[in-house]
């Protein structure tokens, strides 16, 4: 069997379900695929987790610098924008069961071969090159095993749900990233601690194998393939002309458009800000605050869970409260989520204090993500170019990421002088990344919905 033929789309069953269980069956397995794409998403994030809680270990071990590892965790992004971009428009063409259980299966090998590298390197004489190499390549081929879990995901829901439940099952699909980076933290961060960090990568893989079995248990394809309708039919949704459309004709229409390289943009901010305090955060915490590693990954982790809630109610408070004005909310969250970040970088305090500042901006950080990298896309996308949109704003917002890592590790070291960190200027490129994010997509929305 070729890889075109193992990854194409399902094609639809020659077997169709009797009209009498046309609608249990659509429900059943319209459920069973959105909370199986739900759950191996959370378990893609515990596979790419790891090296944001082990820095500590690995740097105070002499293993890795914060430059290394900034090169590293870069090699990740840029692995994976380039993955976005490219599996986003593949993903359009593809069984998504598939797509997503290879996805997260190579991502467990990867984190497997690290955490034994960690166990045998010593007695192997590994020297410190060697194994920053390694560190590199392997990680890099996690950030495009990585890449392949978003787009199926997001896929599904334009495959089995009509518009008018989508933005509410993407506001749950979408607080996947949260809840893998809490399950991540916590439970890393205490197996890196009692037992070292070799074992931190071996227990993310092992997360990733049950993210395999999910995935090829409970995720189906397609309605058709399952001898059922098309959603369109199931729901009584009308057709749009645009819908009618070939997939490669609406991928170049969303390529040309510009109101998906103004979300672009201003998610590539919103991945800075992200990804600086998942990546960045417990070492900040552990070297600025003097917290313990249990204690500074409680304080990231725990807070991860506040981001859930944000992305829960972000469209139901986009949709409901504010009436579909999408502006507002994303004004009032983003002041919040800059407000809070300034407190946890500049101002002192201890657990407690540390834990409502990353809580709070988790919370509002959430919903100004769910809302600008997420519903304000899907206002104008075709349904059947879903992929591709998030391969646009993917290769722009990783590609920020990347940048993110090597410009933090850097500046890092950069200040630091005889052990100790210097901060002040990271946490300032952390802030204006952040007012950048929510600020372009309020200024450019009256183009946008253009």
């Amino acid at each position: 069997m070729s890889l075109y033929s193992f990854f194409r789309i399902s094609k639809p069953s020659a077997s169709r379900v009797p009209e009498g269980q046309v609608d249990a069956s659509y429900k059943r397995l319209r459920e069973r695929t959105f909370w199986g794409v739900t759950v191996a998403y959370t378990l893609y994030y515990v596979c790419r987790g790891t090296l944001g809680v082990v820095k500590q270990p690995l740097i105070d071990s002499g293993t890795l610098t914060a430059g290394q590892l900034g090169i590293i965790g870069s090699a990740f992004y840029f692995v994976y924008a380039i993955g976005k971009f490219t599996n986003g428009f593949i993903a359009d063409y593809c069984n998504i069961r598939r797509f997503m259980a290879v996805g997260i299966g190579i991502s467990a090998v990867v984190n497997l071969i690290l955490g034994l590298l960690g166990l045998l390197g010593t007695p192997l004489g590994l020297g410190s090159l060697v194994v920053f190499v390694c560190f590199l390549v392997l990680w890099g081929i996690n950030g495009w095993m990585q890449s392949m879990g978003s787009p199926p995901g997001t896929i599904s829901l334009s495959r089995w749900f009509p518009l008018t439940q989508r933005g509410t099952r993407y506001s749950i699909f979408s607080s996947t990233p949260q809840l893998g980076k809490s399950v991540s933290m916590v439970m890393t961060g205490f197996i890196v601690a009692a037992a070292g960090w070799q074992w931190g990568f071996l227990a993310a893989a092992v997360a990733g194998v049950v993210g395999l079995v999910v995935s090829l248990v409970f995720i189906s394809d397609t309605p058709e393939s399952e001898g059922l309708p098309s959603v369109q039919e199931l729901s009584g949704e009308p057709v749009r002309e645009m819908d009618k459309k070939p997939t490669k004709e609406l991928q170049k229409w969303v390529f040309r458009h510009p109101g998906i390289w103004v979300i672009a943009i201003s998610t590539a901010f919103l991945y800075i800000t992200q990804h600086a305090v998942s990546d960045w955060g417990v070492l900040f915490l552990q070297k600025q605050k003097d917290f313990t590693l249990p204690g500074a990954t409680q304080v990231i982790g725990y807070a991860e869970a506040f981001g859930i809630t944000g992305n829960l109610i972000a469209g139901w408070l986009s949709d409901r409260v504010f009436c579909g004005n999408r502006v507002r909310p994303v004004v009032i969250a983003g002041l919040l989520a800059v407000s809070s970040l300034f407190g946890f970088l500049f101002l002192e305090g201890g657990f407690a204090l540390n834990m409502v500042f990353v809580a709070v901006f988790s919370f509002s950080f959430s919903i100004v993500f769910c809302i600008v990298a997420g519903l304000m896309a899907l206002d104008f996308v075709p349904r059947k170019a879903t992929g591709a949109a998030l391969g646009i704003v993917g290769i722009s917002s990783y590609a920020a990421a990347g940048i993110q890592s090597v410009a933090s590790g850097f500046l890092i070291d950069g200040f630091a002088a005889e052990g100790l960190y210097n901060f002040t200027p990271v946490s300032i490129f952390w802030i204006v990344s952040c007012l950048l994010a929510f600020v372009l997509p309020v200024i450019g929305w009256k183009y946008l919905r253009k």
